[in-house]
């Protein structure tokens, strides 16, 4: 077998790492990623994408392997994965990568979960099945470079080999195998920025068809189905067809010794994270205070140009797309000291003190923060009070980064909050206290059960 590519540099890895490599820092960051992932399948089950999907899967039927988290029902691997994977991502409070500008667990965890529940593995093996999704997912991410983000979505591309990773790791397969579910993975990898534009529902279907994608790669790779073994790195692999500044080196560099999972982010505001940093600087600002739109002349927004490239078009015409809309996330932020999933409504839309701030918001470009992205993603803010007041504020890393994170309280506070009208007090703590307790678990098959 050649051992000059990419993907065997990764199936090498994958083979020899084991449950034993790991510390218990990085096994309890893994069980935090899935109880935070968990929050987010939960959240997302009565949004109108997620219900469109769930009808489709539905109809279709297949053998009760893995659990369909909206519905609390089983399906085959396949359609539990497309479903938790949509349902995951809609909320936007599923965790993010910054270094790889990525949302790992929407197309992983799924993808992972399905395959574990489907071959009864045990908690080790669920973590171990995430981590190695989660370390290959954000490699590729990191390798593709800036210029992919403009076009791909990369939860939904790079997600695909994540899921692949993820799930052909719960399988066990040998390095031959691995290599070929990568190369089936890579050619499926798909999700284009455009339905942004559009206010389509497309990025609930991005995770979710990674997932599923990811779970027939490993499978079929189990069954001797081959991939390409340059799929990455090929002259017509990923990396050329989707990139003009990619890094293959980034894929490998210290693969084994450094983690890249541990830099993972868990999300505290209910928006595009993109939105974070300038909504914590604004509350950096604010100092607590909340301010009406008749307090304030003007708000300048200083943020990098990916942000402004990715959200400087988008309306905030329905309450989603409002996610992806800086000045109704600042003006939220400075009207009512908060932005979380309840925000995000049709009748706050019309609200007519947030348009009165929302007018007020300048967009601007910082060619000091642009230096700092991806490593940082910074925002700073400059707000002219009506009573000759200016105020500032700043972030470099808003709440939930790996640089300020959550607490294990605040972990636990917004599961509740996520999962409070879909899980009873009591099933909610006993699920948080099995998925802290995940190492001990041995058939994640009934993980789910209450």
């Amino acid at each position: 077998m050649p051992s000059d590519t990419l993907t065997s540099e990764f199936a090498r890895f994958v083979n020899r790492l084991s449950y034993s490599d790991l510390s218990e820092n990085q096994i309890y960051k893994i069980k935090t990623f899935f109880l935070d992932w968990l929050g987010s399948a939960y959240a997302g089950q009565n949004e109108p994408p997620v219900r469109s999907l769930l009808e489709v899967v539905r109809g279709l039927g297949g053998t009760p392997e893995s659990t369909i988290i909206p519905d609390n029902l089983k399906s085959m691997s396949l359609l539990a994965a497309l479903a938790n994977g949509a349902s995951s991502h809609v909320v936007e409070m599923d965790d993010l990568h910054r270094g790889s500008v990525f949302h790992p667990a929407a197309s992983i965890m799924p993808a992972v979960f399905a395959m574990a529940e489907k071959e009864r593995a045990s908690g080790p093996d669920l973590i171990m099945g995430i981590l190695v999704g989660y370390e290959v997912g954000i490699r590729i991410a990191m390798a593709v470079g800036q210029s992919h983000y403009h076009h791909w979505h990369t939860t939904a591309t790079c997600g695909t080999f994540g899921a692949a990773a993820g799930a052909a790791k719960i399988l066990g397969l040998g390095e031959e195998q691995f290599i070929w579910a990568l190369g089936s993975a890579g050619t499926q990898a798909a999700g284009l920025w455009e339905f942004l534009v559009e206010s389509a529902m497309s990025k609930q279907l991005h995770p979710g068809k990674a997932a599923l994608n990811g779970v027939l790669s490993a499978l079929l790779a189990q069954k001797g189905f081959t991939g390409a073994r340059r799929i990455l790195e090929g002259e017509k692999g990923f990396f050329r067809a989707t990139s003009t500044d990619f890094d293959e080196e980034k894929c490998v560099a210290g693969l084994g010794c450094e983690f890249m999972f541990e830099r993972n982010s868990l999300k505290y505001y209910a928006s595009c994270g993109h939105t974070h940093s300038a909504i914590d600087a604004v509350f950096d600002a604010v100092k607590g205070n909340r301010v009406t739109g008749r307090e304030v002349d003007r708000v300048d927004l200083y943020v990098y140009q990916a942000a402004i490239d990715l959200l400087g078009d988008v309306e905030a015409i329905t309450p989603y797309v409002a996610k992806f809309n800086l000045p109704f996330c600042l003006a939220t932020a400075l009207r009512y000291g908060h932005v979380d999933p309840e925000d995000f409504t049709e009748k706050r839309l019309e609200d007519p003190e947030i348009r009165m701030l929302m007018e007020r918001v300048n967009i601007l470009n910082d060619p000091a923060l642009n230096r700092s992205y991806p490593e940082k993603w910074p925002a700073r803010v400059e707000i002219f009070m009506d009573d000759g007041r200016h105020i500032r504020g700043a972030s470099d890393y808003p709440k939930g980064e790996p640089e300020n994170p959550l607490t294990e309280e605040e972990l636990f506070s917004k599961f509740k909050g996520l999962t409070r009208d879909h899980l009873s007090p009591s099933a909610a703590k006993t699920l948080m206290e099995r998925c802290m307790s995940l190492e001990k678990v041995s058939d994640v098959g009934q993980l789910l059960d209450f």
